[in-house]
């Protein structure tokens, strides 16, 4: 019986895919296998000795101590693209809120006072303020094609803008999925000088940490717009606001308030409503659940932010061995001699690493003895080691 450990509300429609007869899960539960989560922080958290593995029902992994657990061999898994089509619906509703003043204009209504006849009045006189343009023929740049920078640069095109995006990481598979009209930066300078939207869609790191700053703000064009779906700190909102203050940028849409920006009028402040839709909450249970049972019960390695992608079919009647261990020389080459001392045969063995882990299965073709784990354990490196 796997013990889940849940630090928030996860979707049903994930949950209900852990069987009950192999599977317990609950909000209060001592000594779990694995933990899944949304944005509960888990940076002070003391992690159970029982834990192998921990999955959020999201994308983003900032309130994970991702760091700490790879050092304990336990890997963490996402739900990448899963909540992509919500994220690009509410990037396309940003930009038409920018170009079309929809939130001044709305403000302005809101405050009106007086009988149907007073309100139009001012309604027809009022409205001049907040004349605004339309997207076709105006350019998009897109830091970040990953699964949502993509879906907004092909929405984008369709819906009659110039997409220019950016990505040095982009892999060949996410090439594939991006149309061919999306135009290619050599820069993020290039991006910004070319560009009447900027949309961005990369995670938080010190590389990423104020990609738009003052400098950058200065080689845009004058009237941009900044929108930020993905991350608070990518954007510098100081930067920003002075920008907005000097009329080099026309708004700002983001889905991270501070009080710094909620009351400015040329910006757009949402409550983190990115993945905030049914279908996305239920997407990323799902795809999250899938990827923590193949581990527990497969020792199968799918979408996990610090371990590498590894699979590798069964035999029934066979015994399967996961390690986890230091990336360095020679580790396969002492779980193997260990086995062979036992005179137990390895019917397969994968072994993949990623950064500094790297992830071992070993199929044997008979059961393997408690003494024979906690030798493989013993070896200097190994950081976790469990029968699957």
């Amino acid at each position: 019986m796997f013990k889940i450990l849940t630090l928030n509300n996860i979707s049903v429609a994930g949950l209900e895919n852990m069987p009950r007869e192999s599977y317990e899960v609950a909000s209060e539960i001592t000594h779990p296998d694995a933990i899944l989560l949304r944005s509960y922080v888990m940076h002070d958290m003391e992690i159970p000795k029982s834990l192998k593995a921990v999955g959020r029902a999201g994308a983003g992994v900032n309130n994970i101590p991702v760091q700490k657990l790879s050092a304990q061999g336990i890997p963490v898994f996402n739900a990448p693209g899963a909540n992509a089509n919500a994220v690009k619906e509410l990037v396309i509703a940003g930009m038409l809120m920018a170009c079309r003043n929809i939130g001044p204009a709305w403000q302005y209504t809101q405050a009106l006072e007086g009988d149907d006849k007073v309100l139009h009045k001012a309604v027809e006189a009022g409205k001049k303020k907040y004349v605004g343009y339309e997207l076709p023929g105006r350019t998009l740049g897109v830091v970040g094609l990953g699964a949502i920078g993509r879906l907004v640069a092909n929405a984008a095109l369709n819906l009659g803008m110039r997409v220019i995006g950016y990505d040095p990481g982009i892999t060949v598979q996410g090439a594939w999925a991006l149309s061919s009209q999306v135009q290619q930066a050599n820069g993020i300078e290039h991006l910004l000088s070319q560009a009447d939207f900027v949309s961005f869609h990369v995670p938080l790191s010190d590389a990423t940490k104020h990609l738009i700053n003052r400098d950058r703000i200065s080689a845009m064009r004058d009237g941009a717009v900044v929108l930020n779906f993905s991350r608070q700190g990518i954007v510098d909102d100081q930067a920003v606001l002075n920008a907005l203050n000097d009329k080099k940028l026309y708004a700002y849409v983001c889905d991270f308030p501070t009080n710094a920006i909620k009351g400015h009028p040329r910006v757009v402040a949402l409550p983190h409503l990115g993945a905030s839709t049914a279908e996305a909450e239920d997407n990323c249970a799902r795809m999250v659940v899938q990827s923590i049972r193949d581990y527990l019960e497969n020792g199968t390695i799918h979408h996990s932010v610090n371990f590498p992608e590894a699979q590798m079919p069964r035999n029934e009647g066979d015994c399967r061995i996961a390690v986890v261990n230091a990336n360095v020389p020679n580790m396969v080459g002492q779980i193997s001699t260990a086995l062979a001392r036992a005179e137990l045969n390895i019917c397969d063995l994968l072994n993949k690493s990623k950064g500094e882990v790297a992830y071992t299965l070993v199929d044997l073709d008979c059961m393997v003895s408690q003494q024979m784990i906690d030798e493989i354990a013993s070896i200097q490196g190994v950081l976790a080691v469990r029968v699957v």
